[in-house]
């Protein structure tokens, strides 16, 4: 596929999903009726990629509609997300998802040959209007050589506006990968896990882990997302405690945090809210 080459999909925010979405996060699935808004956030479902399995790399990621070429680098981890709310989606409505390969750009250091790969996807409504715009950032890695370093971090022990405390499992893992059609082998297959890319476990999706702290702000904290920019810099871990901390910056942004159950920061998010 060339880069900036358009991927254009219709897309049905059907309630049986959004319902599905609900009972995995614990919610009431009959709280949620076609015509309300989808929670800002739940809208990973729509990025859910076609490609076809002979098509799929060999980590199993499917890459979310857009093919991600070979570039001899057989590991993938998520390095970040950018995602716009610039309006609402109904819950029952039909949209259009435009997605392209924005950018590729290599380095190498010291731990080897990297690339940054940066995915566009655009939701828009039925009169063309653009309602949520998401640019998501992959590392691609070369074969893992003896088992990554895990760091520890200091206690938490900042005065925070909310927090709180959880800890995804396997199911977890599954039902929200199943929900987004992404079957990239770190989150499902514990075996490729531990004895490929050396992780003492199945990893959280990047994506789940903004999912909780988007349901976090709209739950614990009541305010309504604008925008918000994560950056991954630790691994989290099925079956491992993980926390969320919450400070309001200023009227109009909040800073996440995210440790996992060795206190290492893992993921770092700034949201601006709707006043």
């Amino acid at each position: 596929m060339e880069q900036n080459e358009r991927v254009i999909s219709e897309e049905v925010c059907s309630l049986s999903t959004v319902r599905k979405v609900a009972s995995m996060l614990d919610l009431v699935p009959s709280d949620f009726q076609k015509g309300d808004l989808l929670p800002r956030g739940w809208h990973f479902f729509l990025l859910a990629g076609n490609v076809r399995r002979s098509d799929i790399r060999a980590d199993g990621f499917p890459g979310f509609g857009v093919a991600i070429p070979d570039l001899g680098l057989p590991r993938l981890v998520l390095g970040g997300r950018t995602v716009e709310f610039l309006g609402d989606i109904h819950i029952g409505e039909t949209l259009e998802r435009s997605s392209y390969l924005a950018s590729i750009s290599e380095k190498e250091n010291a731990a080897g040959r990297m690339a940054f790969v940066k995915i566009q996807h655009e939701i828009r409504n039925q009169n063309s209007d653009l309602l949520v715009s998401e640019v998501q950032t992959f590392i691609l890695l070369e074969a893992s050589i003896g088992k990554p370093v895990i760091t520890t971090g200091a206690p938490i022990s900042q005065e925070v506006f909310a927090k709180k405390t959880l800890t995804p499992d396997a199911l977890q893992l599954f039902q929200y990968s199943a929900l987004g059609f992404n079957s990239h082998k770190i989150h499902l297959d514990r075996s490729y896990t531990e004895d490929v890319e050396g992780y003492p476990n199945l990893l959280v999706n990047g994506g789940l882990a903004s999912l909780y702290v988007t349901e976090f702000l709209r739950t614990t904290c009541g305010v309504k997302l604008a925008r918000f920019q994560a950056k991954h810099s630790a691994p989290l871990f099925c079956d491992a405690e993980m926390t969320l901390l919450a400070n309001p910056v200023d009227a109009q942004t909040w800073e996440v945090k995210i440790c996992n159950a060795n206190q290492s920061l893992a993921v770092s998010i700034e949201a601006q809210i709707n006043a």
